[in-house]
């Protein structure tokens, strides 16, 4: 069982990671380079950016117990657990706070595309903030992925 736990562990920092960089960096670029319509490409973008949050949320929930219950009472002292907390916590930011406004602005400008309307600034100030955070959470993510096998001995 101890093994199977493990295997699942490095799976689901594998698919929570990996998913980042291939929707955020690979996906989402591709859509705007090629679709000629970056409103639509954006609404597409922001769709994949949805159901990744919810994943990167259900890896955490999984990473965090394996981690508390690998290493008991120790689970603080363990790099990894600070790295998928920081992760998950970027994550909820993400889909709880800056995806609901950044939607919520695109809705206020209605009629208008969001880039032709005065709320265009504050669209992307917040859209510039996103990109930080998603930035921050690959980087971290690299690192948890590196360490990953450390985590677990």
């Amino acid at each position: 069982m101890r093994r199977l736990s493990e295997a699942l562990y490095l799976v689901l920092v594998t698919l929570w990671v990996g998913g980042m960089w291939a929707v955020g960096y690979l996906a989402a670029p591709v859509l705007f380079a090629s679709l000629g319509d970056r409103q639509l490409a954006g609404v597409v973008a922001g769709k994949m950016f949805v159901p990744m949050g919810w994943l990167g949320l259900g890896c955490a929930a999984y990473l965090l117990i394996f981690l508390l219950f690998r290493r008991g009472g120790q689970f603080f002292r363990s790099a990894a657990f600070w790295l998928v907390l920081a992760m998950a916590l970027l994550t909820a930011a993400g889909l709880f706070g800056i995806q609901p406004l950044l939607m919520q602005l695109k809705a206020d400008a209605l009629p208008r595309d969001i880039m032709e309307s005065v709320l265009r600034d504050r669209f992307v100030a917040w859209h510039g903030i996103s990109s930080i955070l998603y930035l921050v959470q690959s980087l971290l993510g690299l690192w948890l992925v590196v360490w990953s096998g450390r985590g677990l001995k």
